[in-house]
């Protein structure tokens, strides 16, 4: 076998009878400074045990990054380029990997140059926070698309009117976008199945060791009901009526009309339920929501404040400081999160 064909068709002893000829899928990685190693993986080894089951090169990919040489990935390792991507017109598949701090690593030049590849009819697409770069290529505007959870508070303050879908990938005119981590091979499975069959994406499946394969209605998190472990029906009402008014004035006397319960059964509620009041329960909302915005945008501290639903910065200040044990400034400047002082 040549060198060629040895990189993408590895040996194995599971095998999967596919006739010959099948068109070939090229791929190409984009990373990102900081890009989620979990996401990159998870989406480059289903497409090298669809080629190993196979015996056939099903995909060929290639490792790009901006000057072609290795990037290093958010827990520090570094990953071999094949070379730049400026200059280049890659066919088939194109992703940008990306990861922490998503709002600073696309490049106007990278955006403009994978806005050019979608005009000219290639497949793009962003995993983990890659959507960061399609939105700057302005090709995310009526399309569904997704972004890791964590990532998409950060996200719509900067474009507000570019809502991501919280499902675990999705797949529209010529975009394709996952959450991260997992939902990478996810999104490859399906492109799998798509391309190749059942039976060959099955068999990635087991070889992967996954026993269920989601699909773009899935979910990134799981419900409001088990994260919250509970099944209480006005408890979780309650939950999603506080939680859709973040920005809002607190008023546990709209949530009593809106459940026509009373304000003393609905704190009853939380207490048993999650030992908690609803005003603890949507303070620490604000707050969760606060440190993402500071984590991803460049917002300031006034910013983030009025946009968690509080008063007054120092009132914002005081309760972030008091939770995360440093202060909202300290956090956004200096990316400490829980030293003392601040």
């Amino acid at each position: 076998m040549a060198e060629a064909s040895r990189r993408y068709v590895s040996k194995g002893v599971a095998h999967v009878v596919l006739a010959p000829g099948a068109e070939q899928v090229p791929v190409t990685f984009v990373l990102l400074p900081g890009f989620t190693m979990l996401a990159f993986s998870s989406a480059i080894e289903p497409l090298r045990m669809a080629n190993q089951l196979t015996g056939q090169e099903l995909f060929r990919w290639q490792v790009l990054t901006e000057d072609g040489k290795p990037m290093a990935c958010s827990n520090g390792l570094q990953v071999i380029a094949d070379g730049s991507w400026l200059g280049t017109q890659p066919d088939g598949l194109i992703f940008v990997c990306s990861g922490v701090e998503p709002e600073t690593k696309g490049s106007p030049a990278l955006a403009d140059w994978l806005r050019g590849l979608w005009r000219r009819g290639r497949i793009v697409g962003g995993l983990c926070t890659g959507a960061y770069t399609l939105a700057k290529a302005g090709i995310l505007k009526g399309r569904r698309f997704t972004l890791h959870w964590e990532n998409i508070e950060g996200f719509t303050e900067s474009y507000p009117d570019l809502p991501p879908a919280r499902q675990v990938f999705t797949i529209e005119d010529r975009v394709m976008t996952c959450a991260g981590g997992v939902a990478a091979a996810d999104l490859m499975l399906k492109i799998i199945h798509d391309r190749f069959g059942a039976k060959v994406s099955q068999e990635v499946m087991n070889m992967c060791l996954l026993t269920q394969r989601r699909d773009d209605k899935d979910q990134q998190t799981t419900s409001l009901a088990a994260r919250l472990g509970t099944r209480h029906d006005k408890l979780l009402q309650a939950a999603e009526f506080l939680e859709a008014r973040i920005e809002e004035e607190f008023d546990l006397d709209a949530c009593a009309d809106h459940l026509d319960l009373s304000r003393r059964q609905i704190e009853r509620l939380f207490h048993r339920y999650l030992d908690t009041t609803p005003v603890r329960y949507m303070n620490d909302l604000r707050l969760a929501r606060g440190r993402a915005l500071l984590a991803e945008t460049d917002l300031k501290v006034t910013e983030v404040a009025v946009a968690c639903g509080y008063a007054s910065t120092s009132h914002f200040s005081k309760s972030f400081r008091k939770k995360y044990g440093v202060s909202p400034y300290r956090f956004s400047h200096f990316g400490l999160t829980g030293a003392p002082g601040g």
